[in-house]
């Protein structure tokens, strides 16, 4: 029950009908982000930052595309033409730069012979061919692009580097300047095709009384001109909003005229506000409304035919630092670290003024903290069938959240391309905590795995649930049929992958997103557990499926099979799957992803992965648990030193194995194997730069590789012993080993010898104790065919979606991020084994008579199994047209 005395709620505090829009994607850098400038079509977030750079991220996969050093003092503005050709950047050097957005080449620099201070903001007129610039010094300054006139030597004795300063140049008598700052990092910065130097007529002095910090570009906004003209508006330090008609002979403050540029001037039409001192610092315009905001968190609203303020608005408690007007809402950002949604419904422009509508029906609609620091900076977009608001901030940090409005479907980005489907759906199979190893997630396994049934079937594929009469995980089981007719000439796919993932907890707090099983979106990745492995791989192939299958290009069956339990040595998935070889059905090839690349550029097929044979060896006694110091002596074997004798006969020196004709039967490496591991060496010494003790030479590296690749392998894991921790003899001891096997070596023969050997061994202690050897788990090695149809097949679609990715691209100063050394991506993938074991793989070949091939999608730092396990969403993306390319031509 209220209080009767309780104070209302604080107007900001309100409970507002719409939630905070969903955090998309946050992109990191290590400098405060000043300025940001988006465009759909461009398919690029722009950022400047307060070390003078600018960072291209993609719209599509946030991947980070150029970095470049573009000024020596932060970037105050960034600003795009109207049809996207230029880039604009205005900073503190003072010196405004364009730009070419696509390969960010420095088109041309631009600075006034004036003193000018910073460069808050600027505003292009294409249709003066001219840009506007407002300053620290309160000015307005211009130059036309195409200005034969203004044109000037790179190397100008004028340009504000090579001036003499009035105030930082001056010396006492007998004293000495100060020398100027320099930096290395200023060597980065591109040279400019085209150095414009301003006009001293082509300034209006004292624009506003105060800094001129916002400006933005609009098409006859009032009455007072013409629709088709455009008109500039500036606001400033002083308080004052002013409309500026541009392409009039001005004449400046001081009533000198402006010289060649004179047609080019400026001429004030109208003032808002009083000069009052409380600064409007950003501005939005819809048709005739003009919407400010301004010092202390106030937004006011303004009709420029009336000159009416219709409203003053409490929209934040802190600076409103940026405005954007989109889909009929008005977006804000304040210098606290809050962002809000406002709804901006007119009912009739004039009767709205007369009667106060605007009062009734201006409304915040959301208002959440979108930063946990100062705002400077906001763009919006419509991209792909998404409507982003970006928030950038003095943590270091760009922000893009899904504003969920409607966009428009005719618009150059074409149609619904499913990309938020495509997350969401990820963020959901991500969100199910299906770790197989763990009795106690055994409920969230089978969600999992319904949750997965119930996505193939709202996808189109005809669904069934395999499991056996023992308790495992159920099979998920999808076929989804081509158009061929008839039904005999289609091939059937059969892609194979598993939901289940192995475990993750965040104790130690290693988790950047504080939850595994969250998934979130950082700098281009997805964070979260089976991102990578392997829930990313599995939903790009069913959406490649779906692609077909829209486009009516869907010619053969996809057959999706999919266990529960690979992250646990694939208990029950060879049963389950004999048992219900009819309804699976005939298969011509077998597909999986559930790898990774060498390293992180180049794009790999695995075509070999060793075996593995999981064994528990023990010793028990026939007496329980006793006293080491009472009953030690009189014992005539204890079961642990029994258990160490037999292991320790496994193997000798140089990690070899014991076990009698271990290595007979081992496939030798063919020339073609041998040209694979020099390219794949070849890529790590690239990567590594031939450091590290065994990786100083091409052999070394090549060395490394075969031991892990081609090399069996045998380790003890981990022992235990019945009793507690303490000075007894345990009744019961046991050991967990492990076999890495390879191509040659049968995998029931080796399960022969290895008990052979050990019971020989046991034996010859002459030990009352029993032993035995327990076979929990094992997988044949594979080997595939790099020269069959399927991997051909593969390695074309992979030279087609990579190789036009990286064609004629590149990373503004070398670094350019993720994309850094792409230029040296070959024009095939590399050819890869791997040391690890997928159980199912060869089992399946052999089950179905069909070759196999395996798509890694990830990179090698993707860290499957490990903390913040990750996968690339450009990877994600490529993968996934990889996927269509193949089930459509195989």
């Amino acid at each position: 029950m209220a209080l009767p005395n309780a104070l209302p709620l604080d107007p900001l505090d309100m409970p507002y009908p719409q939630p905070a829009p969903e955090l998309v994607h946050t992109l990191h850098h290590d400098s405060s982000v000043l300025s940001l400038a988006v465009r759909p079509d461009l398919d690029y977030i722009f950022a400047g930052t307060e070390g003078g750079e600018i960072v291209v991220w993609s719209l599509a996969t946030f991947r980070q595309v150029h970095r470049v050093q573009a000024h020596k003092r932060g970037v105050l503005s960034l600003s795009l033409s109207p049809d996207g050709s230029l880039l604009f950047s205005s900073a503190g050097d003072p010196v405004v730069n364009a730009w070419c957005p696509r390969s960010m080449t420095r088109l041309y620099e631009i600075y006034s012979t004036y003193d000018v201070g910073d460069l808050f903001s600027v505003a292009y007129s294409p249709q003066h061919d001219t840009l506007y610039m407002g300053a620290q010094n309160t000015s307005i300054q211009w130059v036309r692009l195409s200005d034969p006139g203004a044109r000037v030597p790179v190397d100008s004795a004028r340009h504000p580097d090579r001036r003499n300063h009035r105030f930082f140049d001056s010396k006492a008598v007998g004293g000495a300047s100060t020398p100027r700052r320099n930096d290395e990092r200023w060597a980065l910065i591109p040279p400019p095709e085209t150095v414009l130097e301003i006009d001293s007529g082509a300034t209006y002095n004292f624009a506003h009384f105060g800094y001129v910090y916002c400006m933005l570009m609009a098409k006859g906004p009032t009455v007072l001109v013409d629709p088709d003209e455009d008109v500039l508006i500036s606001g400033g330090g002083d308080g004052t909003i002013k409309l500026w008609r541009l392409g009039v002979e001005a004449a400046s403050s001081d009533g000198d005229s402006h010289g060649s540029e004179a047609e080019h001037g400026i001429e004030e039409i109208m003032c808002l506000g009083s000069d009052d001192a409380e600064s409007v610092l950003s501005l939005a315009i819809d048709k005739s409304f003009l919407y400010a905001g301004k010092i202390e968190g106030i937004i006011e609203l303004w009709d420029l035919d009336t000159k009416q303020r219709l409203r003053s608005i409490k929209a934040h408690r802190g600076d409103v630092m940026s405005l954007q007007m989109s889909w009929g809402c008005l977006w804000s950002a304040a210098a606290t670290g809050s962002a809000a949604k406002h709804n901006t419904s007119h009912y009739g422009k004039y009767q709205t003024a007369r009667s106060g509508e605007v009062s009734q029906k201006y409304q915040c609609l959301s208002r959440w903290r979108a930063h946990k620091a100062k705002i400077l900076a906001t763009a919006v977009t419509a991209y792909k069938h998404n409507s982003f608001f970006i928030t950038g901030a003095n943590d270091d940090e760009v922000a893009i959240w899904r504003a969920n409005e409607p966009c428009d479907e005719n618009s150059p980005n074409g149609k619904d391309t499913d990309d938020n489907a495509f997350t969401s759906t990820l963020r959901e199979f991500v969100s199910y905590k299906t770790v197989s190893s763990r009795p106690e997630f055994a409920e969230d396994c089978r969600k999992g795995a319904t949750f997965l049934g119930g996505l193939f079937k709202r996808m189109g594929g005809h669904v069934e649930m395999l499991s056996t009469e023992k308790p495992h995980n159920p099979v998920v089981l999808a076929t989804f049929s081509g158009k061929l007719q008839p039904p005999q000439r289609r091939k059937r796919i059969l892609f194979y992958g598993h939901y289940d993932v192995v475990a993750a907890d965040n104790k130690k707090g290693t988790w950047a997103n504080g939850d595994p099983f969250r998934m979130e979106g950082i700098n281009g990745y997805l964070y979260g557990r089976g991102v990578s492995d392997n829930k990313g791989p599995i939903l790009a192939a069913l959406f490649a499926v779906t692609d077909l299958m829209e486009a009516k290009a869907l010619e053969n069956d996809v057959v999706f099979l999919i266990e529960g339990e690979e992250e646990f040595g694939s208990r029950g998935f060879q049963e389950t799957v004999r048992q219900n070889k009819a309804l699976i059905g005939d298969v011509d090839y077998v597909l999986l992803a559930n790898s990774y690349w060498l390293d992180d550029e180049v794009p790999c097929l695995t075509y070999g992965l060793r075996g593995v044979l999981h064994a528990t060896v023990c010793v028990d006694s026939s007496l329980p648990d006793r006293h080491s110091g009472v009953d030690g002596s009189c014992l005539k074997n204890e079961p642990l030193s029994d258990l160490t004798s037999v292991l320790s006969s496994l193997k000798g020196r140089g990690n070899h194995v014991l076990i009698p004709g271990f290595y007979d039967n081992i496939l030798p490496a063919e020339p073609e194997e041998e040209s694979r591991f020099d390219e794949a060496a070849s890529i790590l010494m690239r990567r590594r730069g031939g450091q590290g003790a065994a990786a100083g030479s091409l052999e070394g590296q090549k060395a490394l590789l075969r031991a892990r690749w081609r090399e069996p392998n045998l380790t003890i894991h981990r022992y235990k012993v019945s009793g507690p921790d303490g000075s007894l003899v345990s009744s019961h001891a046991s050991a967990s080993i492990s076999l890495r096997l390879v191509p040659g070596q049968e995998l029931d023969e080796v399960v022969e010898a290895l008990q052979a050997h050990l019971r020989e061994r046991f034996a010859g202690l002459g030990s009352d104790n029993v032993f035995s050897v327990k076979i929990d788990n094992k997988a044949e090695p594979w080997l595939g065919r790099p020269g069959n149809y399927i991997f051909r097949t593969l390695e074309d679609a992979v030279v087609k979606v990579w190789s036009e990715l990286f064609e004629g691209e590149g990373d503004g100063k070398g670094g350019g991020g993720a994309s850094k050394g792409a230029g040296k991506r070959p024009r095939r993938p590399l050819y890869i084994r791997e040391g690890g074991s997928i159980p199912a793989i060869r089992f399946l070949e052999k089950q179905f008579g069909a070759p196999a091939a395996h798509l890694p999608c990830g990179q090698a730092s993707d860290a499957a199994h490990l903390d913040n396990e990750r996968l690339r969403i450009l990877n994600l993306v490529k993968s996934r047209e990889i996927f269509k390319l193949v089930f459509g031509r195989l």
